[in-house]
């Protein structure tokens, strides 16, 4: 649709006419514990998750104590009737143990992974209405990573922090109070071990791992936009012989990731070895405590097998802990960055969502009318608009002109609603204050200076404005914008336009964007720089191809540093530091 928001490049050498912007931060943040939560799947679809978790676990230490016990009885050589109910465990925990494992898997996934895609379409909902004004000023990367990675990172909370915990220490605890069954003494000595290694080895992940594990993401994301700043500026800093150093940038971020997960990956390794180090030592502990016992006779030898190799088992479940503290500051890390990224309601000076869409444009009446406007872009100081007055009538053509940064594309964007306009604003009879935006822009479409094209073929990059055009209509939208011979020789509307446009020119975009707007048939047309990044010997073809196209009951706003041959606009307004001169 010719409405298609404008991509940024902010670290591109090519200069725009929009004023510089800051980071938007407007609005109030979402916290981080907010996003947490959201992260959390039900506790009805979820409890059985931590149920299979806790069984799976469980049936692993009562597997490895009821064997124990087994072996040891079974060497007394006592009648088989006496081993026949220990046989019977040793089975049923075996094979428990992995239905448990699988139905943990599975209902933990199916839980995590529904609250994945929850979270991730709430997340866009809430971008969408900062689009395009709204994240003018964030880093492609950064919302990439918000969208992608730092979501896909939420679904650890479930499953490699809340369930391990909840297993962890639950079976922790059952083991310990066995224990305490057979022998007292032995279950303190394990209680003091668990205590010991939760403590070490999570402050040892803490103080070595940390650091690693909050940077991963901000360092994916400087990664992402490295190669997307790369990929879309190609051509340009190809030319000004940049390429080579945007390589040493993708490089260097790229180095800078992988030793932070090498960081990360060693502190895991070390912890873990902490872990085992302890559950070796609770093992001799509780030889040390249960000796006395046996040498008085008050605990027999299998009651020894099991004090003595349950806490192995323990120790096996509970190294999660550490992990889990690890994927927690991971985790952390990634709500926090999603909370930045997006605020709970949008900045003051975007255009708000003052009425419910109705899915009908506004009638234009007798025009267009704005009365002391004053517009700012999110994060400015200051306004880039200030008390204009401007009216456009029905079928009129009014071009307008101003130096770079004059305030011309805040006009264009504050005629289509992107941006909230202080002061009157009247679309035919009504108040556009009184619209939903969405309905506005049923009325005034706009064409930016560089048209989104998709990868596809010329058929989908049109018909999206019009879906029930047929081939016929899209081709002769094409004729009128001057395509038709063009189209013709690239074999008809199959023939695709490239990743945004690539196998096309600025030019040809332009006018592919009209032709969408054409088909459209909006009452109002902003063509905001048509003839940006097109050669100069040709902007003044293309924008009297441009205007020659429109119908003429249509009104055009050209927004252009070039000048229109007479006869095409019937007048033309001056735009200066922000104030409408003429």
């Amino acid at each position: 649709m010719t409405t298609a928001r404008k991509p940024e490049h902010p670290r591109s050498p090519v200069a725009h006419s929009r004023p510089p912007r800051q980071n938007v931060t407007g609005g109030q943040q979402s916290t981080t514990a907010a996003v947490l939560r959201g992260a959390l799947p039900p506790a009805r679809r979820f409890w059985w998750a931590l149920a299979a978790g806790f069984a799976s676990e469980a049936s692993a230490v009562a597997l490895l104590a009821v064997s124990a016990w087994l072996i040891v009885r079974a060497s007394e050589q006592p009648p088989v009737l006496y081993l026949s109910f220990a046989v019977v465990g040793v089975r049923f925990f075996a094979i428990s143990r992995a239905v448990f494992r699988y139905l943990e898997r599975l209902t933990g996934h199916d839980a995590a992974l529904r609250q994945l895609a929850s979270t991730r379409a709430s997340l866009v909902r809430r971008l969408v209405p900062l689009a395009p004004d709204g994240l003018a000023g964030t880093r492609r990367g950064s919302v990439l990573g918000a969208l992608v990675d730092d979501v896909d990172e939420l679904q650890n909370l479930p499953l490699r922090v809340v369930q391990p915990l909840v297993s962890s220490a639950l079976v922790a605890l059952g083991a310990v109070v066995l224990v305490a069954f057979v022998w007292w003494p032995a279950a303190l000595a394990l209680l003091a071990c668990l205590v010991l290694a939760a403590a070490i080895a999570t402050l040892w992940g803490w103080v070595s791992g940390a650091r690693a594990e909050r940077s991963i993401a901000p360092l994916r994301a400087r990664l992402a936009d490295a190669v997307l700043d790369h990929l879309t500026a190609l051509e340009v800093l190809e030319a000004f012989g940049a390429e080579e150093r945007s390589r040493e940038r993708i490089a260097q971020a790229d180095a800078e990731l992988r030793r932070a997960v090498v960081r990360r990956s060693g502190a895991q390794a070390a912890t873990t070895a902490l872990v085992s180090l302890l559950a070796g030592a609770a093992s001799i502990a509780a030889v040390l405590v249960a000796a006395p016992g046996l040498a008085s006779g008050s605990l027999d030898a299998p009651g020894l097998a099991v004090v003595v190799l349950v806490p192995m088992a323990v120790f096996e479940v509970f190294a999660a802990v550490p992990m889990a503290a690890s994927a927690w500051r991971q985790v952390r890390a990634s709500a926090a960055r999603i909370a930045d990224a997006v605020p709970t309601e949008p900045p003051a000076q975007l255009a708000p969502e003052s009425a419910s869409s109705t899915g009908e444009a506004p009638a234009l009446g007798d025009g267009l009318l704005l009365r002391g406007a004053t517009v700012q872009w999110p994060g400015a100081d200051d306004p880039a608009l200030r008390d204009v007055d401007l009216t456009i009538r029905p079928g009129e053509r009014v071009l307008v002109m101003g130096s770079s940064g004059a305030g011309k594309s805040t006009l264009a964007h504050a005629l289509v609603r992107f941006l909230e306009v202080d002061g009157g604003y009247d679309l035919g009879s009504r108040s556009v204050h009184d619209l939903s935006p969405d309905d506005v822009r049923l009325t005034v479409g706009l064409c930016e200076q560089h048209p989104m094209l998709f990868d596809e073929d010329i058929r989908q990059n049109l018909i999206f404005a019009r879906d029930t055009a047929t081939d016929a209509e899209l081709e002769a939208a094409l004729d009128r914008v001057g395509l038709g011979d063009w189209l013709r020789e690239r074999g008809g509307l199959d023939a695709r336009v490239g990743e945004r446009g690539a196998l096309v020119s600025g030019g040809q975009a332009q006018r592919l964007a009209l032709a969408r707007a054409l088909l459209r048939g909006f009452p109002v047309l902003v063509l905001d720089e048509p003839t940006a990044g097109v050669d100069p010997e040709a902007s003044a073809l293309l924008l009297t191809d441009l205007l020659r196209a429109v119908r003429d009951d249509q009104a055009v706003v050209v927004i252009s540093h070039v000048a229109v041959s007479d006869g095409l606009v019937d007048r033309v307004v001056r735009i200066d530091d922000g104030r409408l001169v003429a």
